[in-house]
């Protein structure tokens, strides 16, 4: 089944992977930027938060993670020289409650080194395959199934690959050469001055570690269907955020077009979910209580999203129409700049929702002084984004009413400090 509308809620990978281990959204949760040092407090999931991962475990199932984890905190924002060896934005996550209820682990906060990557499983010593990332990680987790898969238990397992990544150069030659002399076909929103180098060889490394993963999750589905487990499994294949890769002249994520917030998502139960497509709107906070949902497992009350399960196996099509979208200052320079006016940057940023039709977002900006946008896109009728709506401070359109007073609902339910500035009266 493929999710047509599948979106990141926040388009970046912390806080969209501590919402998809949570089901809360990441301002209640405090993920408000990428778990990084050089912050004012420590980002990082706590670990009194109810998670996927404890919630399978206390349910009989073998849980397992391997690859990136990035929610916890920085290991440099609480050590000089770091026992484990972690540099810039990575951690060690020893056994213990940080780890979320997983028991196997092979993992890593964030290291973008794809062709040399390294690992911790129970000690501060690293592990180094000098292998790629995607490789790696697919053989331990096809040794991780055969391990576990004639047990009493059922085994859940959480394969987090890191690429495509930047630097998007650190592919294996071999699946970059399928892409060096190939044409680009460009999204109609790449301006013409940007379809040239370096963004025509960016894009193709890019696809070539799209393709190289393609090949080894194919290991993963070659891999239940020898031993027989397609009936028994639930498959999952989604991602924390896009790429902007030239649309809008941008590259990245972290904004509110399309290209950044759409998210693959795809699941598979042989037996059980029928192939099709979903075009419900899913959101970051629904994964967990969906994935819950669908194992018949109890949801926690703590949990923020939609549970789509009944929609998925066909009996009930009552999903969400609409969801919440959101991003903040979280550079250490940014947060600084606000600090020293007197000013919280979690007021700045933007704040949206998104339907299957439109886009709506206020934008405070990223400095002190920015000035306000309100944008509408009908992405229905303008797919590529290019002629937003830029509406006025004083508009008091019944419909931009509406939406001003449900976006303000969003942001009251979480404590959102955001700062409507000139709108404020017309909410």
């Amino acid at each position: 089944m493929d999710f047509s509308h599948a979106y990141s809620t926040y388009p970046l990978c912390s806080p969209h992977r501590a919402s998809l281990m949570t089901g809360k959204y990441p301002f209640c949760l405090g993920m408000w930027t990428n778990c990084k040092p050089g912050l004012e407090e420590k980002v990082m999931l706590r670990p009194q938060e109810i998670s996927i991962g404890r919630v399978l475990k206390e349910n009989g199932y073998n849980t397992g993670y391997i690859g990136k984890w990035h929610l916890d905190a920085a290991e440099l924002g609480f050590y000089p020289n770091p026992p484990s060896g972690a540099g810039g934005w990575d951690a060690y996550t020893p056994p213990g409650e940080r780890r979320q209820g997983f028991d196997y682990w092979l993992s890593y906060g964030t290291c973008d080194d794809h062709l040399h990557p390294h690992y911790w499983t129970d000690s501060k010593e690293q592990i180094r395959p000098e292998k790629w990332s995607v490789e790696f990680e697919t053989d331990k987790a096809l040794e991780y199934m055969e391990e576990r898969r004639s047990q009493d238990k059922p085994f859940a397992l959480f394969l987090s690959y890191n690429p495509p990544h930047l630097p998007y150069e650190l592919v294996p030659e071999k699946y970059e050469n399928r892409f060096k002399d190939l044409d680009i076909h460009y999204r109609e929103n790449v301006p013409q001055d940007k379809r040239k180098d370096p963004l025509m060889t960016q894009t193709r490394q890019y696809f070539a570690a799209v393709n190289g993963i393609d090949e080894n999750f194919g290991r993963i589905l070659a891999y239940l269907k020898e031993k027989g487990l397609e009936e028994n499994t639930l498959v999952v294949l989604s991602a924390d955020h896009g790429d902007m890769m030239g649309s809008q002249g941008l590259m990245s994520k972290n904004v509110w077009y399309e290209e950044s917030i759409h998210i693959p998502l795809v699941m598979r139960w042989k037996g059980r979910i029928a192939p099709g497509v979903n075009d419900s709107i899913f959101a970051s906070i629904d994964h967990m209580p969906t994935l819950l949902g669908l194992l018949g497992l109890p949801i926690p009350e703590t949990c923020q999203g939609f549970d789509h399960a009944e929609g998925i196996l066909g009996q009930k099509s009552d999903g969400p129409e609409e969801m919440f979208i959101c991003s903040y200052p979280g550079g250490a320079d940014m947060v600084a700049a606000f600090a020293k006016r007197g000013l919280t940057h979690k007021a700045y940023g933007w704040r949206g929702i998104k339907t299957k039709d439109w886009t709506y977002v206020i934008s405070n900006g990223y400095e002190p002084d920015a000035l306000q946008e309100e944008l509408f896109y009908d992405d229905a009728a303008d797919p590529w984004q290019l002629s937003p709506r830029q509406i006025p401070a004083d508009c008091r359109e019944e419909g931009i009413v509406a939406l001003r007073r449900r976006l303000k609902q969003y942001l009251d339910s979480m404590d959102d400090p955001f700062l409507w500035k000139e709108r404020g009266e017309n909410v």
